[in-house]
């Protein structure tokens, strides 16, 4: 038995140098303590054949070995943990001497941008925020707007159906009712989002653009506070004096209606050249008027005690004028090239 251990103790001093990885230490400990096959296991079975006297000195002799071997193994276990662990180290190490490189970073749209800015231009003049559905009954998109059947606008030709009751806006006027069904006279609100309309893409439309409403609701309210109001803000927006012109006009939801024309902020005057007005000293804003008596029957607001005015244009026309862009398709390609412009 002595013999035997000998031998076993110089293989198993062979077989620990040739334990390099976690496998190679899995197969070696197997191999001399695995309860079945185990060098270590088959001794002890030996035992029972041996007589008391030679089963006590060879007892020893295989716990000695049995310490050792397990010894060994817990030690090259660790070392073999150690050499893991300063491998991953050196693999995640980081030159910090090495020029960082600048994340590329987002910016807001150009979009978002005019918006937020028509945003805080309105509120400061005491004005609230209000956000609507885009999609709405009939009852919201047409009938409380005052605009009857057969009009144009109802058509499926103007605007994108789901079914008999339901369209995508077509303007951002159902917010405004909404607004005047929840809120007591008086208050002033402005309605920005999105608008969808059955539109051909070209330069200055777009079937899905962003458009801004406004409605001011009160007592003795007149077209002299709705030309006041949106001389102070263009004037706030370009940051220059602006002359307003009032141009009679039709919309159903109005009376009377007007389109509404500003003087142009770059020439000031009629400049053949002029690349926003073209020459007319004049560029178009949208439409406007006193808000009809029907409109604001249908949300139970007395006409004959109170008075309001809207107004409405298209956000994406105003952010090209504010960043000299001619066609408004630009907004909506998706090009980087285009939208880093704006950070």
């Amino acid at each position: 038995m002595k013999d035997t251990i000998s031998e076993l103790h110089k293989q198993f001093c062979a077989d620990l140098e040739t334990i390099l990885e976690a496998t190679d230490f899995q197969r070696v400990r197997d191999q001399y303590f695995s309860r079945k096959n185990g060098q270590v296991t088959l001794l002890m079975k030996e035992l029972g054949k041996l007589s008391p006297e030679e089963r006590r000195d060879a007892g020893k002799l295989i716990n000695d070995f049995k310490n050792f071997a397990e010894q060994e193994l817990d030690s090259r276990q660790e070392e073999l943990k150690r050499r893991a662990e300063s491998l991953a180290l050196e693999r995640e190490r980081v030159d910090i001497s090495i020029p960082g490189h600048r994340p590329a970073l987002g910016s807001p749209h150009p979009i978002v941008r005019a918006r937020q800015r028509i945003e805080d231009i309105f509120v400061s003049m005491g004005y609230s925020v209000e956000d609507g559905p885009e999609i709405d009954t009939t009852f919201y998109n047409f009938d409380a707007l005052n605009i009857p059947q057969g009009h144009p606008a109802r058509e499926s030709q103007d605007t994108f159906y789901i079914n008999d009751e339901l369209a995508l806006r077509s303007q951002t006027s159902n917010v405004q009712i909404h607004a005047m069904q929840r809120r007591k006279p008086p208050f002033r609100v402005i309605a920005p989002g999105k608008v969808f309309r059955r539109d051909t893409p070209d330069p200055t439309h777009n079937p899905m653009f962003f458009q801004v409403e406004g409605l001011t609701v009160g007592k003795n309210i007149t077209m002299g506070d709705l030309k006041g109001t949106l001389q102070t803000f263009l004037e706030k927006l370009f940051n220059r004096a602006i002359t307003l012109r009032f141009r009679p006009s039709y919309f159903p939801f109005v009376e009377p209606g007007a389109e509404t024309d500003f003087s142009c902020y770059l020439c000031a005057s009629k400049n053949s050249g002029c690349r926003v007005c073209k020459g007319t000293g004049w560029i178009e804003l949208g439409g406007s008027g006193m808000v009809h008596p029907n409109v604001l029957q249908a949300c139970n607001i007395d006409p004959q005690e109170y008075s309001g005015f809207a107004f409405g244009f298209g956000i994406d026309r105003m952010t090209a004028m504010l960043y000299g862009i001619d066609d408004i398709r630009h907004f909506f390609a998706g090009d980087l090239r285009f939208l880093t412009q704006f950070r």
